[in-house]
């Protein structure tokens, strides 16, 4: 029996993709979904960066869902998947300049400008905890 690689990653990463959108976050699957939402976005906009990486689970994801505890949080909640919707992630990242590519990473961005970025880099090493507290003082600084 023979299952084709986009069947098999669609199973695969479908649970990666649900640890962020049964939390309320939109996922963006087009470039012109991400063009139009943040566009139109006024206010505050979180977006994250997904990934099928260990970080990604087991700090990224976890942080971000423990960050949207915090009683302030951002107008809007946007995710792409980094290697699965690979367009619609590079123009989301179009909007992070000057960062380079990174996944995963999260976004804060404020009608439509970017205020504050976490990298791979400031995710691999930190515990979700930490990273949670990161994004509540970015939220607490920007999305009052």
């Amino acid at each position: 029996m023979s299952m084709s690689f986009e069947a098999y990653m669609k199973d695969v990463v479908q649970p990666m993709r649900e640890d962020l959108t049964r939390i309320g976050i939109q996922e963006l699957r087009t470039p012109d979904e991400v063009a139009q939402q943040f566009e139109s976005a006024k206010g505050t906009s979180l977006v994250v960066v997904n990934s099928v990486c260990g970080c990604a689970a087991g700090q990224c994801r976890p942080g971000v869902a423990q960050a949207l505890q915090h009683d302030i949080t951002p107008d809007h909640l946007f995710t792409v998947f980094a290697g699965q919707d690979k367009e619609a992630t590079a123009k989301a990242r179009e909007y992070f300049a000057p960062y380079p590519p990174s996944s995963p990473s999260i976004a804060l961005m404020k009608d439509g400008e970017l205020v504050h970025m976490i990298e791979r880099h400031q995710i691999e090493n930190r515990s979700a905890s930490e990273i949670a507290a990161d994004l509540t003082q970015a939220f607490e600084r920007f999305c009052r």
